[in-house]
């Protein structure tokens, strides 16, 4: 078995709601700028392999650009400082992303997220076309009040005071080990899949995070905020934000998805407008981890398919 790659670098990068983690990875001349948003309690590493494969052009000899990538630690995630305002809502989530687009100058970008950071994408996109070429979203959170067992244990982690109890009792009796080994079977189909390098990545990460204080807090925070937008109704709500969307859109669930109901998928064929919307065989939450080449592969075809249309705006119509 081949060793996966290293996490790419980063640096933090001032935005109008205070420093951000973002990561890199080498782009070639003339990519065209792509802004990964992970899920909650993920980080911007969520997305290293999926980075490596879109940089490039495509093997096969199909029409399409390679890709700047760049990855987010949402505020108080991964590496990122916590927000100034203590403001872990959808929409907080989306001002920090769309600060980021805008300093780099160079939207609109292709637009990628997974669960969490796909409600982030979607309201950014629905609400800032301009900034948006196109929106590829995976097991994106979108609202569904029926019951699935651990959507329910993340609704009862925001209950007042219970959230930061039940995760004081689960460091007690779980070691980061513990934890790690649960998220990920949480969130892949076949846990098998994890490469044990990317596994004690996990492990470390988990055991940084619970060593800076504020780790549990954030989590709750953020827990509350996409709960919230589950109860959201009316014009601001993040299915009318889907209807909104105008950039070419592709919608991937996995068919073994424990967080994400994957007939959600015939909703989201039915909200956004023309998108490509598929459904993974023996695939969880996270299937840019878990199929990084089958989720590349879909991206190059969304690509392909736009890649002779215009873009909804650029950053020199845009910005002044």
């Amino acid at each position: 078995m081949t060793d996966p790659i290293d996490p790419w670098p980063g640096d933090l990068v001032p935005v109008g709601t205070g420093d951000m983690f973002v990561r890199g990875a080498p782009a070639l001349a003339g990519a065209e700028p792509a802004v990964f948003v992970h899920g909650l309690g993920g980080s911007s590493t969520n997305w290293t392999d999926l980075m490596d494969l879109l940089r490039r052009p495509p093997a096969d000899g199909r029409d399409g650009p390679a890709l700047a990538c760049e990855a987010v630690d949402l505020p108080g995630f991964g590496y990122s400082p916590v927000p100034a305002n203590g403001d872990y809502s959808i929409d907080a989530m989306a001002v920090a992303v769309s600060d980021l687009i805008e300093k780099r100058g160079n939207w609109p970008v292709h637009l990628v997220g997974n669960s969490m950071g796909g409600a982030v994408a979607v309201r950014l996109a629905g609400r800032r076309p301009d900034l948006v070429r196109t929106l590829t979203l995976i097991s994106p959170a979108l609202p569904d009040l029926r019951p699935r067992l651990i959507p329910l244990r993340l609704t009862l982690m925001c209950a007042p005071g219970v959230g930061p109890w039940l995760l004081s009792r689960a460091a007690l009796r779980m070691t980061a080990e513990d934890r790690a080994t649960l998220v990920i079977k949480d969130v892949y189909a076949d846990p098998d899949r994890v490469h044990p390098k990317r596994r004690a990545e996990e492990i470390a990460e988990m055991t940084r995070r619970e060593g800076l204080g504020y780790a549990d807090a954030v989590l709750v925070a953020a827990a509350r905020g996409l709960v919230a937008e589950y109860f959201r109704q009316g014009p601001r709500s993040l299915w009318r934000d889907a209807v909104r969307v105008t950039a070419p859109t592709l919608v991937i669930y996995g068919s073994h998805d424990k967080l994400v109901r994957p007939s959600v998928a015939a909703a989201a064929a039915r909200v956004f407008r023309g998108a490509r919307v598929v459904l993974l065989p023996r695939t969880g939450h996270v299937a840019m981890m878990e199929r990084p080449g089958v989720v590349a592969n879909e991206i190059r075809g969304l690509l392909a398919a736009t890649r002779h249309t215009a873009p909804v705006g650029d950053a020199t119509a845009t910005s002044g």
